[in-house]
């Protein structure tokens, strides 16, 4: 594995922002890292940056203590925090070649032009940061997270500020860095866990509460499956009700109706010969899956 993250505990005076949690995170993966405000997500990055020392437990990024050979895991690691520190009057390119110098990247100039070209700042390279939207700032600072090709990417809300367009062409970037990194990504977006991650893990008042691929835990919290039908004509609830396994209905709108069944039990077909015995006309019949969003919500109220 990329990272290793073992018993991790972080203490504020009486609070404990990380609770004694473990995590690994692996190559060709990208990691959604989730949690409400104040669960511990910030937190737990800056240790596996560095940036924070840890109270107790061990974290090692490819293999590298960060407390006995933190410069080796520190090398390893590109960090776009959450509010992106930049240099508001540095060039872009000026700044990217501060930083690649920083960090003592052979042939600099070839691999700023590189990030220029793949975070689309193409444009934009010749202008001051302070200039820039709060989208193309953002985009600077993931120029400069990848800059030395490291082997983990920490993004902390990489697609905050940037327009449906932009945000687009950075999931899709985020989607190939993966192939080939080890991408632990932060965000309140949780559409963009379900378009992105692999995997998640959800925190919550320090506490890990969930670690599954995305599918597998769509599966595992599903309890429900729901099934969204549309007649064409009025019918009576207490005549949808007797359909066979459903446990639950609600109207929508006039026409639309949500149904419920236990456990895995598809009930498309039910509702289908329904629609048939009693000559009903059927608009629309598609089953809802559960979606990571309704999932944060059970585990983290």
């Amino acid at each position: 594995m990329s990272v290793k993250v073992k018993n991790l505990l972080k203490i504020y005076g009486a609070q404990r922002a990380v609770d004694d949690i473990s995590f690994e995170a692996h190559r060709g993966e990208v990691l959604g890292f989730l949690g409400p405000n104040g669960a511990g997500k910030t937190t737990t990055m800056k240790i596996i940056t560095g940036y924070l020392p840890q109270n107790e437990g061990i974290v090692e990024v490819c293999g590298f203590d960060i407390n006995s050979k933190p410069m080796e895991a520190r090398a390893r690691v590109g960090y776009l925090p959450e509010h992106n520190p930049l240099y508001r009057d540095m060039y872009v390119r000026e700044y990217l070649a501060f930083t690649a110098n920083l960090h003592g990247v052979l042939n600099p100039s070839k691999q700023v032009a590189e990030m220029v070209e793949r975070t689309g700042l193409g444009s934009h390279r010749h202008k001051q940061i302070g200039e820039l939207s709060k989208g193309y700032r953002q985009r600077v600072g993931l120029a400069q997270a990848m800059l030395h090709n490291p082997d983990v990417l920490i993004l902390d809300e990489p697609t905050s500020g940037l327009d449906p367009n932009q945000i687009v062409e950075i999931r899709q970037l985020i989607k190939d860095l993966g192939k080939e990194k080890t991408v632990i990504l932060s965000t309140h977006i949780l559409g963009e866990v379900e378009a992105v991650c692999d995997r998640a893990i959800i925190i919550n008042k320090g506490k890990l509460v969930a670690d599954a691929p995305i599918q597998v835990l769509k599966k595992q919290f599903s309890g429900q499956n729901t099934v969204i039908a549309e007649f064409a004509e009025t019918v009576a609830p207490k005549l949808l009700s007797s359909i066979k396994n459903v446990v639950f209905v609600k109207n929508i709108n006039k026409h639309q109706w949500q149904f419920m069944s236990e456990g895995d039990v598809d009930i498309r077909p039910e509702i289908f010969a329904f629609a048939v015995a009693n000559r009903l006309t059927l608009l629309e019949l598609r089953r809802e899956e559960n979606s990571v969003e309704n999932i944060f919500q059970q585990l983290t109220k």
